[in-house]
């Protein structure tokens, strides 16, 4: 269980630092992801996308 919620955690940092470029790809901005302003700071919670990315990563080790 541990595992797991490291391994989701590390998804989200990865996720929050590639958010530039995923904006540009359309991710970001989905039903889900969450965006608040919290203590004077944009906070962005990406949970569609990375579940979404995490379903896509899925298929392409299923195929591979």
């Amino acid at each position: 269980m541990i595992r797991w919620m490291i391994v989701i955690f590390l998804a989200l940092v990865v996720i929050s630092w590639l958010t530039p470029v995923l904006n540009k790809l359309g991710f970001g901005k989905l039903p889900g992801d969450l965006r608040f302003k919290l203590f004077g700071r944009e906070w962005f919670v990406p949970l569609t996308t990375t579940i979404l990315l995490s379903l896509i990563a899925s298929l392409v080790s299923q195929l591979l």
